[in-house]
């Protein structure tokens, strides 16, 4: 599990968080609690959507490295710093199993039908099944 910097500033009573790895990941709240949930949120449908759109993941730095970029000074002035925890995907394994082959029909009529591939459907029911994302 990867971890990413988030700065939260208060105004008039709300939380706002933001990701300096991650620009325009975006959320607001009414707790300093809340923030940093619906943030992991947030962070998690960004990055959903930049593998979607076929984005590079920037690789997160470290809060040394942040406050050393002048770019983000101003940022870190009033900010509580967070480091919230978020599970980046890996590089892709290929794997050799065994199905019968009606199923495996079956999973190629289904992949088909709604514009995936084999192995992304698979991997979209294996997470299903886990429970993960």
């Amino acid at each position: 599990m990867t971890h990413v910097i988030a700065l939260i500033h208060v105004e008039a009573g709300s939380y706002g968080i933001s990701f300096p790895d991650f620009p325009g990941c975006i959320s607001t709240a009414d707790t300093l609690d809340e923030a940093v949930q619906r943030g992991a949120q947030a962070l998690a449908f960004h990055i959903e959507g930049m593998i979607e759109d076929g984005e590079a993941i920037p690789q997160p730095r470290s809060l040394a490295v942040l406050k050393a970029d002048a770019a983000f000074a101003e940022d870190f002035a009033d900010a509580i710093v967070a480091a919230v925890p978020i599970e980046l995907p890996g590089k892709a394994v290929r794997v050799n199993i065994t199905l019968d082959e009606h199923l495996l029909q079956a999973v190629d009529r289904a992949a088909a039908a709604i514009g995936a591939t084999r192995s992304g459907y698979l991997a979209e029911a294996a997470r299903v099944k886990l429970g993960v994302r």
